[in-house]
């Protein structure tokens, strides 16, 4: 399956046919791409040594035409340019045409100009689409202009409009005006080009395009009669040009305000932004409780048969697919509106594009699958903490079929007669326990429903419902209708008042989506609680739009930027010719970015920073592939030697923010929101952003030149990094965002098992995911505000704090948390791989690299960034 950006490998181009008929062969392939310096290019490649063009293409971005006029052309009395079958010059009497009175036009010209007008927008609309990579249905109704009488007057319709939606990924269209669809040069008059050129620029700013003319060449004469029911009328004699023309979407985001006050989550998308409320769902399970089957089935709208079928979709690896087993983070969208489900069980849908067009006035729901195995336990956190969910399901199997392990018992419980496998269970209650602590709203899908057993299932309802309700939620098991639905393309009646009336009003009455925890019973076979399961994503509350301040509050966190973008993944790629013109650098990589925007709004032509990147590029790291993470990113992390410690304290010695090249400036040439081709994303969508590395356009000298130098080289992104725009005060006042390698979290826990100072952790902070070294541990008392005591430990007791060292606590279970005995603590990390930018107040998830036993392989501690440091 494919990421939420695609790009095909080459993106369409568009090729003027005037360097076709002039040794095009001999010519590379940016020589031959039209760009707005093809004039200056004309020059090099004549062209009065063109004769002719090549026939028109039937497909592709380039259209001929005689003339744009939306009025009677003129008679001519003689013209030297013709069309002949051999395509021949042959100076000719032309045929004698009607002759129109401009005085006193006909009674159906207004009606026939303006239908003119719209079927050579409809056309100017179908060669932009020729030039795009994306051939979605159309999204945005098409608006022609209402003429005017006088044709003068259409100089006030140039003014661009909204960009159409479907056009963001256009690389222009191409008119040659003047030439006949063989390729002959027939050409027009002075005015006549100069009224076609005003029609074509109507016909652009309509769409949110502009016109840049590219060449004219006069190519012939013309003799025509001032009027010609005069015996004596004046002839006049004049040249007969022809013209090209490259039409382009506008895409530098013109008149939008940089103001921070109007960056407020309640002010108004800007133009261009998707406006379709999203909602974002990570699904989460232990392996064989058909997270991805019954995803398959949600998104593909077909039952599954038992054996798969319907994850085949989704699976992107070749051994998943051999397996069964998902190890990647799968992504898919659901649109909804009313009881309309949008998903491939439309005819009309055929890619994400067709759902956003769908959806436009419902909601639409971005589901993402994790692996459940233990062994891709990352993927499993990148899911749940990297993309920052609003709702969690959370999948548990009905059936005890496929156990994992091998060793059975019985299952702890009050009469604990029943024996279910200790492993498969385990796992599933980790996954609970992980996802009650975490505090993102939850929903439990008891999948497998057609071939559960009575007692076992009672078994598993009652272990959920007893872990659900000792952390103070309120479990809700919604019963499956009487009669399963047939179109999965409609959310039955029955289901959505059932979810309406137990579900969303119970929530809206608290105010706390934490509150209830709906638990559904399904099956991908039979169809089973299907219904309900599109009415709860199709009703679940989405969370505000997310500001700076979420976190902490302004006053704690003043220096936030204006925007941040979390990066999930990264892809290379070249940038397109239209990219080029919004900087007009020379560097041709623009790399794509996947991942959300945290906070702020983020537009094509917006001027941003990347990072943390190494202030010192070391040789091991220069040879890690750009797709594997970073160094320190392993599951199990061995005690590195003291040598090791040295050379990574020396390292982070350094302040990060005093370093030049830490943060590297781009540009956004490109936006996707969930493969919508979109001008801008607001706070809280996912998506996908394309940028392009700054070079220095100043000549610098001594060590600024060096600097400008390793700035001109493309660095390599990776994931844990922040896109992000600067705040006006930060830009006043100098300051830069901050690289981390210390930071300070606060937890709430009563475990038992130790945490000594000086162990090695692997630490989960929005998409970071580093290895981490525990510099100190303190326990914060309950008058700590007042009296301001704390029992400290730090690395200085001992050589790592062995001895009297304080231990965080906790029961067998978080989930089973008494609030009487927990206790706060402090606790300080040091990164071990890279500086990174973590966010004040953020949520931080620390785990053990090596447990023995995979069962408490999420057994984790969950906290909140309390301070940052460098």
């Amino acid at each position: 399956m494919a990421s939420v950006f695609t790009f095909p490998d080459e993106p369409p181009r568009v090729n003027s046919p005037w360097r076709s008929g002039q040794d095009s062969g001999k010519r590379s392939n940016n020589e031959r791409c039209v760009s707005t310096c093809a004039i200056a290019d004309s020059e090099q490649t004549s062209d009065s040594e063109v004769e002719r063009l090549e026939a028109e293409p039937q497909d592709g971005p380039i259209e001929y035409k005689l003339h744009l006029l939306v009025r009677p052309r003129r008679t001519y009395k003689t013209m030297s340019t013709t069309i002949t079958p051999t395509g021949s010059r042959v100076n000719r009497k032309l045929k004698e045409g009607r002759s129109v009175k401009q005085s006193a036009p006909l009674a159906s010209s207004s009606h026939s100009r303006q239908n003119r007008l719209h079927h050579l927008t409809t056309q100017l609309l179908w060669r932009l689409k020729q030039s795009s990579p994306e051939h979605a249905t159309a999204r945005g109704d098409l608006v022609v202009p209402q003429l005017p009488e006088d044709s003068a007057e259409l100089a006030i319709l140039q003014e661009p409009a909204q960009l159409l939606p479907g056009l963001e990924e256009s690389n222009g269209a191409l008119y040659e005006i003047g030439v006949a669809d063989d390729g002959t040069f027939i050409g027009l008059t002075k005015e006549e080009m100069d009224e076609s050129m005003t029609t074509l620029k109507v016909m652009a700013a309509s769409l949110g395009c502009r016109v840049e003319v590219q060449r004219m060449k006069a190519v012939g004469t013309c003799d025509w009669l001032e009027d010609p029911e005069q015996p004596h009328s004046r002839l006049h004699h004049e040249d007969l040009w022809v013209a090209e023309a490259l039409i382009v979407p506008i895409l530098d985001g013109r008149g939008r305000v940089t103001d921070d006050d109007n960056f407020a989550a309640n002010g108004p998308p800007r133009r261009g932004a998707s406006t379709t409320e999203q909602l974002r769902v990570s699904l989460t399970g232990p392996t064989n409780s058909g997270k991805t089957t019954i995803l398959g089935t949600l998104a593909n709208g077909t039952l599954d048969d038992g054996r798969g079928r319907s994850r085949s979709y989704l699976l992107k690896h070749r051994h998943e697919v051999a397996s069964g087993r998902t190890s990647s983070v799968a992504q898919e969208l659901i649109g909804y509106e009313g009881r309309s489900v949008f998903n491939y069980t439309c005819m009309d849908i055929k890619a994400w594009p067709d759902i956003h067009d769908r959806a436009q006035d419902g909601r639409l729901v971005f589901l993402l699958d994790s692996a459940g195995h233990p062994r891709y336990q990352r993927t499993t956190l990148r899911a749940l903490v990297g993309w920052a969910p609003h709702w969690t399901l959370l999948c548990i199997a009905a059936s005890d079929e496929n156990a994992i392990s091998n060793g059975t018992h019985s299952l702890t419980g009050a009469d604990g007669a029943l024996g279910i496998d200790i492993v498969e269970m385990d796992l599933a209650m980790a996954h609970l326990d992980l996802c009650l602590k975490l505090k993102i709203p939850l929903a439990i899908l008891i999948t497998k429903f057609e071939r559960a057993q009575r007692d076992l299932l009672k078994k598993k309802l009652n272990s959920i419902l007893t872990k659900v309700k000792a952390t103070g939620r309120i479990p809700k098991i919604l019963m499956k209708s009487e009669s399963q639905a047939a179109d999965f393309s409609e959310v039955p009646d029955q289901d959505q008042a059932k979810v309406q009336t137990e579900i969303i009003d119970a929530i809206a009455q608290t105010g706390d989506p934490l509150t209830v925890v709906p638990i559904v019973l399904t099956s991908a076979v039979t169809g089973a609680g299907i219904g309900l399961t599109h009415a709860l994503l199709g009703g679940l509350p989405v969370p505000p739009m997310p500001t700076a301040h979420d976190f902490t509050g302004e006053a704690l966190n003043p220096e936030q930027p204006q925007a941040l973008f979390h990066i999930d993944e990264v892809f290379e790629l070249s940038r397109s010719r239209m990219q080029s013109t919004l900087d007009h650098t020379s560097n041709e990589s623009a790399p794509v970015v996947t991942g959300y925007l945290r906070f702020g709004r983020l537009s094509i032509g917006d001027k941003i920073i990347i990072g943390p990147f190494p202030a010192e590029d070391e040789d091991a790291r220069a040879h890690v592939p750009n797709d594997h993470p970073s160094p320190g990113y392993g599951a199990s992390l061995p005690h590195p030697s003291s040598a090791e410690y040295a050379r990574l304290s020396a390292r982070a010695a350094l302040s990060a923010s005093n370093v030049d090249g830490e943060w590297r400036h781009a540009t956004i040439v490109n936006i996707r929101e969930l493969r919508l081709p979109v001008q801008s994303i607001e706070a809280g969508q996912a998506g996908s952003v394309q940028v392009a590395f700054d070079g220095l356009h100043e000549e610098l000298s001594g060590t600024e030149k060096i600097i400008g130098e390793h700035n001109d080289l493309v660095p390599k992104i990776r994931k844990g990094q922040v896109l992000a725009i600067p705040s006006r005060h930060m830009l006043e006042t100098g300051l830069a965002l901050q690289a981390s390698t210390r930071f300070t979290a606060r937890f709430v826990t009563s475990r038992r098992d130790p945490l000594p100072v000086g162990s090695l952790l692997n630490a989960y902070v929005g998409m970071v995911r580093s290895a981490v070294r525990v510099l100190k541990v303190t326990e914060v008392g309950e008058e700590e505000s007042l009296l301001g005591s704390r029992k400290t430990t730090s690395e200085d007791d001992g050589i790592f704090g062995m001895s009297d060292h304080i231990e965080l606590k906790r029961t067998k279970s978080e989930a089973d948390l008494d609030i009487h005995n927990a206790k706060k603590y402090d606790v300080s990390l040091e990164l071990l791989s890279n500086r990174e930018w973590i966010e004040l107040g953020a949520r931080v998830v620390l785990l053990e690299g090596s447990i023995k036993d995979k069962s408490k392989g999420l057994d984790a501690f969950v906290g909140k960034v309390e301070e940052v440091s460098e």
